[in-house]
């Protein structure tokens, strides 16, 4: 006849790591808000003291640090104008959403302001791509 599996055997059944892990953890996984924060802990740290051992000088890498730079802050602005643009289109659909949810009757009103709104919302992202183009061409 089978042994039924119960309390400790059966975790250790599911997850055969548990009990391994036992010594280790004190019988018990991390927290996952612990465990994220330590993990995050640790990607800062390596982050903040690696890329100083990476670094060089203006003069060792040709003297084009600013193009560097450049490189940087347009990826960023790129990143900045694409997550408020999709913040805005976010807001504006729900918005949309919730109005045609509380009256159905008015979705074909609302629909096209909509489109109009999210086009606009979408063609500032646009220039903010344009003017990194025109940015990276003038160097």
């Amino acid at each position: 006849m089978a042994k039924r599996l119960t309390g400790t055997n059966l975790m250790a059944a599911v997850h055969p790591l548990r009990s391994a892990m036992r010594p280790v953890c004190g019988g018990e996984f991390m927290n996952p808000k612990r465990l994220t924060s330590a993990v995050f802990a640790f990607v800062t740290t390596l982050v903040l003291f690696a890329s100083p051992a990476f670094a060089q000088g203006a003069e060792a890498a040709g003297g084009d640090s600013w193009k560097g730079m450049l490189a940087l802050a347009i990826g960023l602005g790129l990143g900045i104008a694409a997550a408020g643009g999709g913040i805005g289109q976010g807001k504006a659909a729900s918005a949309a959403l919730e109005g045609i949810g509380r009256n159905p009757g008015a979705a074909k009103e609302i629909f096209t302001p909509l489109l109009l709104s999210l086009a606009l919302i979408e063609s500032l992202v646009i220039y903010s791509l344009v003017i990194s183009f025109m940015l990276l061409s003038m160097f």
